[in-house]
């Protein structure tokens, strides 16, 4: 076959198409008008490279002239291979890369395993419940303040739900969610921590709750022995575990308190949480909710034994209801964090002040 049949001719191996045009190594910077080989360097201008029949290729803008232009791009495309060794082709130089180069160089370097900027979370952490988790947890304190007018199983039925939603609370405010078994283990141990108050009477408190936290803290660690994730894993699931076991068995506290104190302390509870969920500026709702509590515990004192001193009781409880509100506050917006922890919290921390402070002053 003749030259004229085959103009351009390739070393053996060498993938059997034509030669990219000059403008795709001009994009690099380079300001040789010779043809570009991605194969083995930049020959002289029309040298075919590697090439021992003395054959040239023409160069320029006649180069691609009848060869279609899918060709020349899938030709343009194809990465430089070196099937030997030969003239390796020179580094692109130029402003466009200069300044690429000067970027890539400056810019930082991502930790290993460190997320992305865009998954970090912005913004205010602290985002209080809102109104419906207080009127929740309003509807809440009303069921305990008016069980507990009642004998005890009535109202065992309202700290067991209490309890329910606080051991389920405290882990979706960690983070940990489903953890099913944490979750199921809290709760049972504050409904243990219910039958030995109802079992040994409300004179044996103290030793019934911390002996079903004791026993419960033991389960706690067995269950984290079949955790196989990482160490730091396992010690958050633990101390999770535990908090949130001692939270539900202190919530039994309603059960050993004074009835009278369970009342004005739950309704303090309801009137704080439900004045802290107003649109107000900030020191003007904390003095809101405060003086709310204090009124409620009045209200409550006049209807029971505790009387005047019902307003203590009210404002201590007020207190402890704002700390908890507080703690389910930190988080950034959840409807699920707020519908469990926003709920429960304030009446669950407010059980110290409703148990000390009912006994003293009764």
């Amino acid at each position: 076959m003749s030259d004229q049949q085959y103009p351009h001719q390739y070393p053996q191996g060498y993938p059997q198409h034509p030669l990219p045009p000059q403008q795709s190594y001009d994009a690099y910077g380079s300001h040789d008008h010779g043809a570009y080989d991605p194969y083995g360097g930049r020959p002289a201008p029309g040298q075919v490279p590697g090439g021992s029949d003395g054959h040239r290729v023409p160069h320029g803008p006649s180069a691609s002239q009848g060869v279609p232009q899918d060709v020349r791009r899938g030709a343009a495309s194809l990465p430089p291979q070196y099937p030997g060794p030969g003239p390796l082709p020179p580094e692109p130089s130029g402003p466009a890369v200069g300044a690429a180069a000067t970027a890539a160089a400056t810019a930082p370097a991502p930790a290993a395993g460190a997320p992305s900027p865009a998954a970090h979370r912005t913004g205010d952490p602290i985002i209080a419940p809102g109104l419906l988790p207080a009127a929740l947890t309003a509807v809440l304190a009303v069921l305990l303040a008016a069980g507990a007018q009642f004998p005890r199983p009535v109202t065992t039925v309202a700290v067991v739900l209490l309890q329910a939603v606080t051991a389920a609370g405290w882990y979706r405010l960690n983070g940990m969610w489903p953890a099913r078994q944490g979750i199921a283990l809290a709760f049972l141990g504050g409904v243990t921590a219910d039958i030995a108050l109802l079992t040994a009477g409300a004179e044996h408190a103290p030793a019934a709750l911390v002996g079903t936290l004791g026993v419960w803290t033991v389960l706690v660690l067995t269950l984290q022995l079949r955790n196989h994730s990482s160490p730091d894993e396992r010690l958050y699931a633990l101390t999770a575990g535990v908090a949130s076991t001692a939270l539900a068995v202190l919530a039994a506290g309603h059960l050993a308190a004074e009835p009278d104190a369970v009342t004005a302390g739950a309704l303090a509870v309801a009137a704080a949480t439900l004045a802290r969920a107003l649109p107000l500026p900030g020191p003007v709702s904390l003095c809101a909710a405060l003086l709310a509590g204090a009124g409620a515990g009045i209200g409550a004192g006049e209807f029971t034994s505790l009387g005047a001193p019902g307003a203590v009781l009210g404002l201590a409880a007020g207190v402890c209801a704002l700390i908890g509100l507080r703690v389910a506050s930190y988080d950034f917006p959840s409807r699920f964090v707020h519908m469990t922890a926003g709920v429960a919290l304030p009446l669950t921390a407010a059980v110290p002040a409703v148990y000390l402070l009912g006994r003293a002053l009764a």
